[in-house]
């Protein structure tokens, strides 16, 4: 089924499907636990839109090319054309809330980047990044800690807010939109907690944004 961005009562939202812009090592914890340096400034990349596959009721993964790693993130929905932004008008230029998972080939990730190569092929394949469906953001407060979590098979693996983020998320979008105009429809996810961990088939996940979102998996083979 082609992906669709859609509220959380399933309704689709009128803005194409774009692009889909991400942060690495934006939790010092997550940097620690891969061996990673802990940046000290945001390190971009980008998952195209043919990566993005609605997270429930399912989605598959690949079984022939090593580990795929789940990393939940905070996902955030561009709503208005966003260039050289600062933070505020980027808070104010989202139009949803939710929750994706980078999806990562781990043991390719690891040649790829043992060979001085870019790893795209380990981040961006398709079915790389399956997607919640969206908070309004109207309806969200910054007020309090955002805070998102995974679980895997009733097992907690993945627990982080907002005020661990080495990059404020609309500090973050800001960035972004100095390096990739953002536009409408597009996807910015905001950095993984520690705990990232290999999936498998028959993997039930229950992913959470806060009180307002939870969204409810199940995991199968590729065919």
């Amino acid at each position: 089924m082609t992906y669709q961005h859609r509220w959380i009562d399933g309704s689709p939202i009128d803005l194409p499907v774009g692009k889909v812009v991400c942060v690495g090592r934006n939790y010092a914890e997550h940097a620690h636990e891969l061996g990673n340096e802990v940046p000290e400034a945001p390190i971009f990349f980008i998952k195209p839109a043919s990566s993005l596959v609605a997270m429930a009721p399912s989605f598959s993964i690949p079984t022939d090319q090593g580990e795929v790693h789940h990393e939940i993130e905070m996902a955030l929905l561009v709503g208005e054309r966003l260039k050289n932004a600062d933070a505020t008008s980027a808070q104010w230029g989202m139009a949803g809330f939710g929750v994706g998972l980078d999806l990562t080939l781990r043991d390719l990730q690891d040649a790829l980047k043992k060979q001085g190569h870019p790893w795209e092929r380990a981040k961006a394949f398709d079915g790389a990044c399956p997607m919640s469906s969206f908070i309004d953001a109207r309806g969200v407060s910054w007020k309090q800690p955002i805070e998102i979590s995974l679980e895997v098979n009733g097992e907690l693996r993945q627990r982080g807010n907002t005020t661990q983020m080495l990059f404020p998320a609309f500090q973050l979008v800001a960035q972004m939109s100095h390096v990739f105009t953002l536009e409408p429809g597009d996807i910015v996810l905001t950095g993984t907690p520690s705990g990232v961990a290999a999936l498998h088939p028959d993997d039930q996940l229950l992913a959470k944004f806060g009180n307002a979102l939870t969204v409810k998996s199940e995991v199968f083979a590729a065919p």
